[in-house]
């Protein structure tokens, strides 16, 4: 029996009146004094009984919502001492943790470029193929701390050195290509909302909580953002199956000073693959290392992950075109607009040596680029490249912590910098100044080294927000439009969770209003799960959601899932007096679909099995959970079944992998197993007959079994 449940009669009807509804979140906005900018950000001016916003230093602050550029799209200005003190206290606000981006893994590996970008760069990194460049690349939840659990619904950071011959190009990026702000001076505001809430000190690197949707409910900007938070892409099955991007828009210089624009895509081989929620949280208490066990298992069997580099490239006339400004962190250039073009692949095959020397003390900073790499005016990028320096000082200790074995470039390097604290270099030389009669040889400028991009620029200094920024709905929209059905339901659902646990009745009644403007249908699904019954009134947009968007495939992980089984795992249940021949058709069948299987049993000694050989266990039973598998098989006897009828971890190892939508092969004799576990029969639930294993494993090679959802729980 279907349990959608309908929202066609729900009380929960759209408003567009501003002044209508019990729970008025435009009036909340207008008492509480937000009042749009001219980008559609909300600016929130001090209450006439309420508290002047000042420097550290008493001076008054006439804008927190912008930094100070060359014109509203144009460089920030490095004089902003607004912008560089609130970065600089942010970034050394925790010692010596990362403020964010603390639970990391990483690895070593190489880059090769395939396809030469030498008709747009002098960079040799994309330029000359065939190359292997030394990478490390490290991968990291951005809110919780270092102990926190690795499958928290959160961004992950995807940072990638390249140890050129040029110097050290970092490409810090992360596993969604769009962000939360557009200006760097709100990512302070950002991560102090996400954060554990001060006056209590929890919730631990999650989202669902007041202070988080407080402050995105007053941020129109974020909710792009926003739709892929609450999307699959924030719980990854393994960051060897997860996308990477750099986020913002980077120029590409040739020899002759021609600028091209372009924007960094990584795509795993392994292709995209994510978990569901109930399963991210019981793999959480089964596994808090679940990703790094994962690579580092993976790495040490030979099975190195690996991702094709991609870039869209295009032209200022391009740009002009476009229907949304690529200088807007906020916004991403759909594939069907600018193709991705693929020009290498990375290969990760080394793990750490050290995990404190090099995966705690590697030190990424977007300024760090080559010759024929720099920026744009992205504001964001531009906060980014004051702020990493600043942080990695802080973190570090140390301005000499480029010296530290993972930070130190491969290639020959010599400056006039001296001394400070943990200085390792003996720097025997006399004159450490330029320029020199006495020491003409040392370390000089040339005319090859790093310059940048010539832009004509010719506009006032400002504190604003361009109005080219102001469109905050349609590409959630679009984005939201784009996923198949299943991936539609689990936003909803994400939704649901994370503001029933929003105490405030005003900050959930706001988001429901931004929800509505991004569609109708997914504002009133989203109340419906809330059981909100008051009128949702819309919030004022800056600029009205355009419905004319097309949909773009390439923006869901389902609709363009491999139908692959490679890099996966199957757990089996065994016990005693299982056909051993069943066992070893499951190993052969995995190991043709280059997949790996562990066994799990109630005793961790292993099972005898029906030949009288005794296979051994990779898990006992209860710390064995099929959270911990892609799919599962239940390989019994007739007695052992019965034993296990009457452990509860036994039957909640096959319902647990049901109601997750799992693949489930099973011998004959399971059969009493999958009725105590409430399996119904369907598509995933594969009986293994004779012996026969390869239909099992090749409709696990197909994934989740999407059609089962709507019996296992209430869909939206």
């Amino acid at each position: 029996m279907s349990k959608h449940a309908t929202t066609k009669d729900s009380s929960a009807k759209v408003h567009t009146d501003p002044l209508a509804g019990a729970h008025d979140a435009g009036v909340a906005f207008a008492d509480a004094g937000l009042v749009p900018g001219e980008g559609g950000e909300l600016h929130q001016s001090a209450a006439a009984d309420g508290e002047v916003m000042t420097t550290n230093n008493g001076i008054a602050i006439s804008d927190d919502f912008n930094s100070l550029k060359a014109g509203p799209r144009g460089g920030t200005m490095l004089e902003d001492f607004v912008l560089r003190e609130k970065i600089f206290h942010f970034d050394h606000e925790r010692i010596p943790e990362r403020v964010v981006h603390a639970r990391g893994l990483a690895a070593h590996g190489v880059f090769t470029l395939s396809d030469s970008l030498g008709d747009f760069t002098s960079a040799p990194v994309l330029s000359e193929t065939g190359v292997e460049i030394p990478v490390f690349v490290r991968f990291s939840t951005v809110a919780g701390n270092r102990g926190s659990a690795d499958l928290a619904r959160d961004v992950r950071g995807f940072a990638v050195k390249f140890y050129t011959q040029q110097g050290n190009w970092d490409l810090v990026g992360n596993n969604i290509p769009v962000f939360f702000i557009q200006d760097a001076i709100k990512f302070p505001d950002l991560i102090h909302a996400v954060k554990e809430e001060p006056d209590r000190g929890f919730p631990q690197a999650a989202s669902a909580h007041d202070t988080f949707w407080d402050f995105i409910a007053c941020s129109p900007e974020a909710m792009n953002m926003v739709m892929w938070q609450m999307s699959d892409r924030t719980m990854p099955r393994s960051v060897r199956m997860m996308e990477g991007f750099g986020i913002h828009t980077f120029r590409l210089v040739d020899a002759a000073g021609k600028s091209t624009f372009v924007k960094w895509h990584w795509r795993p081989t392994l292709g995209s693959q994510s978990v569901v929620w109930d399963e991210a949280v019981k793999i959480n208490g089964a596994d808090a290392d679940f990703h790094r066990r994962d690579l580092y298992n993976a790495i040490e069997a030979g099975d190195f992950p690996a991702w094709d580099l991609a870039v869209q490239l295009f032209t200022e006339e391009d740009a002009a075109g476009f229907d949304f400004d690529h200088l807007d962190s906020s916004k991403l250039i759909p594939e069907e607009v600018v193709p991705l073009r693929v020009i290498g692949r990375m290969v990760l095959n080394r793990n750490p040596t050290n995990v404190f020397s090099e995966t705690e003390q590697v030190a990424f900073c977007t300024q760090n680029v080559v010759p024929g790499i720099d920026f744009s005016n992205d504001p964001l990028l531009q906060g980014r490249n004051f702020s990493y320096l600043d942080t990695q000082l802080k973190r570090l200790g140390s301005p000499n912590f480029t010296q530290l074995p993972i930070n130190a470039p491969k290639c020959p390097f010599a400056n006039m910098q001296r001394d400070g604290h943990m200085q390792t270099s003996l720097q025997p030389e006399r004159v450490t100044y330029t320029p020199s009669l006495l020491a003409p040889k040392g370390p000089r400028e040339v005319p090859t080294g790093t310059q940048a991009f010539r832009e004509q620029i010719d506009a006032p200094k400002v504190r604003a927000r361009s109005a080219t920024f102001n469109d905050h709905y349609s590409q959630a929209r679009q984005f939201f439009d784009s996923q198949t059905g299943p991936e539609q339901d689990h936003i909803v659902a994400a939704l649901i969770f994370e503001l029933s646990k929003v105490e405030a009745d005003v900050v959930r009644a706001a988001m429901l209003g931004h929800l509505v403007n991004i569609l109708p249908e997914l504002g009133e699904r989203v109340a419906a799960g809330l059981g909100h019954d008051e009128p949702i009134v819309a919030i004022p947009q800056a600029m009205p959601t355009r419905t004319d968007l097309p949909k773009s495939p390439a923006l869901s992980i389902l609709a363009n899932a491999k139908a692959t089984f490679e890099g996966r795992k199957i757990g089996v249940l065994v016990t005693d007096g299982a056909d051993a021949k069943l066992i070893t058709a499951i190993v052969d069948a995995a190991t043709a679909a280059k997949a790996k299987v562990e066994i799990v049993a109630p005793r961790v000694g292993g099972a005898t099995l029906s030949d009288g050989t005794k296979l051994a266990a990779k898990h006992q039973l209860a710390g064995g959970p099929s959270v911990l598998f892609d799919a599962v098989a239940l390989a019994v006897s007739d007695d052992g079944v019965t034993a296990l009828l009457g452990e509860a971890a036994a039957v909640a190892w096959v319902h647990t992998a049901f109601s997750h939508l799992k693949v489930i092969g099973h011998s004959a004799e399971a059969q009493p197993l999958l009725d105590m576990a409430g399996v119904m029969p369907d598509a995933g639930i594969v009986a293994m007959i004779a012996g026969d294993a390869k239909g099992f494993v090749a409709t696990a090679s197909k994934g989740r079994i999407w059609s089962r959802d709507e019996n296992v729980r209430t869909v939206f």
